[in-house]
């Protein structure tokens, strides 16, 4: 039966639909987040190489799902741009390709990530155990692919119509079937079911993650202005291909050199050895801890701000970019301390190992200092996708994450030799002056595509 109501976010207060999104995003993400902290906790139990191996393997793999989170962006701007302009049948029609486009892709990259992944990481590993592990790791992994790209994107044609209930009931139940399988596949039933060791992380996610997608797709089909979406529909065609790609490679371009900057902190995190890698991985899953309710609001803003600039009502654009900053402000100002107090605590949740919990809590000290310009980026990557603009996304990452990150790196390592804590500085240094840069060319497209940020009225 068809769910009886899609949320119309072209009406009604702001704050409310604020709430309806992000609330149940950040549960989800919670519970993703938690699901990535089961798994790191479950290779601890095996060995800080387990740990190590995991990052590297799991860091290689998501570059192959950035277009994943590109057709998820892309189907949360045109979806949600056509269905505030009252076009149903566009709306439906750019879902069913949508999903044949992420099939499609998933079949290509997993190829593409066989034959490539391997040298990948060895490129910013060290032989041994933990480079071992990380490269089987993440074959393993490839399984999984149409489950994540699919993933995505139902949940970005979901979010479109205000739905972001349904990928947070689907990671709820993921996370727990992950704790269920974890155990069973790693260590088995003595004298019952033998276990597969570390292998068995990366099937329980293939697993779990499949039963996500399968889920997800259900929802699409079920709602009320898909209820006329057609097999005939999911057949490839070149135009809409071409107009989905537009959307997709600059936003999955704008997260592989995202990926690629965390390789460059790897390859330089590499020469103070595996426990600086580790640390860095655990700290990285606390770190996503603390962002949830950041991430719940910068993402809620995506189909908000691309529902009413298809409705051409500029004024709810602007007024929901500003409402995002303020909260995000105060999330981030309760986040930051957080993390300065209890980071040493949280640390040793997951492991016993001093140096790897001293790598951990200098990362975490300084990230929470940089919270607030993370949220103010994260907010304007969402604006600019739900303009239709996400090439603007590209310059913004390619500075930051590309240049910024290894030259700030460089001047703290290489120059200043600083240890570990360098590479901290390095990636703080260039959050920072990335948001100046992305704070510039933001003013600039609203400019040409809505008349400016501010009002005509000057108000805010």
């Amino acid at each position: 039966m068809a769910m009886p109501l899609d949320i119309d976010l072209t009406r009604g207060p702001i704050p409310s639909h604020f709430r309806t999104l992000a609330i149940p995003a950040a549960i989800g993400m919670l519970f993703n987040t938690l699901y990535n902290v089961v798994d790191m906790f479950f290779a601890g139990l095996l060995s800080t190489s387990a740990q190590a191996g995991l990052s590297l393997g799991f860091q290689a793999f998501f570059i192959l799902i950035a277009i994943g989170i590109g057709l998820g962006a892309a189907m949360s701007a045109l979806v949600g741009n056509a269905l505030g302009a009252g076009e149903d049948d566009r709306a439906r029609r750019f879902a069913a390709q949508g999903i044949s486009y992420g099939l499609l892709s998933a079949g290509f990259l997993a190829i593409i990530g066989y034959l490539l992944g391997p040298l990948l990481i060895q490129l910013v590993s060290e032989p041994g155990p933990y480079r071992d592990a990380g490269v089987r790791y993440f074959h393993l992994l490839l399984l999984a692919l149409p489950g994540f790209l699919l993933m995505f994107g139902c949940n970005g044609i979901l979010q479109a119509h205000g739905d972001a209930v349904s990928m947070q009931r689907a990671l709820i139940v993921s996370f727990f079937v992950n704790i269920a399988l974890n155990p069973l596949l790693i260590f088995g039933i003595p004298g019952v079911i033998p276990g597969i060791g570390f292998d068995g992380l990366a099937v329980s996610t293939v697993i779990s993650q499949t039963g996500v997608m399968l889920f997800l797709f259900r929802q699409v089909l079920r709602r009320r202005r898909m209820q006329n979406m057609r097999t005939k529909d999911f057949a490839p065609r070149l135009d809409r291909y071409a107009e989905i790609s537009i959307q997709v490679l600059p936003t999955a371009t704008s997260f592989l050199v995202m990926l690629l900057a965390v390789f460059v902190v790897q390859f330089a995190l590499k020469f103070f050895g595996e426990h600086a890698i580790a640390g860095y991985g655990i700290a990285l899953r606390l770190e996503q801890l603390l962002l949830l309710p950041i991430l719940g609001m910068t993402g809620a803003l995506l189909p908000i701000a691309s529902q009413n600039f298809g409705a051409k009502d500029f004024d709810r654009v602007r007024q929901s970019l500003f409402f995002c900053w303020k909260v995000g402000l105060v999330l981030s100002a309760i986040a930051g301390p957080i993390l300065w107090v209890f980071g040493r605590t949280m640390m040793g949740f997951f492991t016993d190992d001093p140096e790897v919990i001293r790598v951990g809590v200098t990362y975490l000290r300084v990230d929470g200092l940089i919270l607030p310009f993370y949220m103010a980026l994260f907010s304007i990557n969402s604006f600019l996708q739900a303009l239709k603009r996400p090439i603007w996304t590209v310059w913004i990452s390619l500075y930051r994450h590309c240049f910024g990150v290894a030259f700030f790196v460089w001047i703290f390592v290489g120059l200043l030799r600083f240890d570990e804590i360098g590479v901290w500085l390095g990636i703080a240094t260039a959050v920072v002056t990335g948001l100046g840069l992305a704070l510039w060319m933001t003013s600039h497209v609203a400019q040409n595509e809505m008349g400016g940020l501010r009002p005509p009225d000057g108000s805010a």
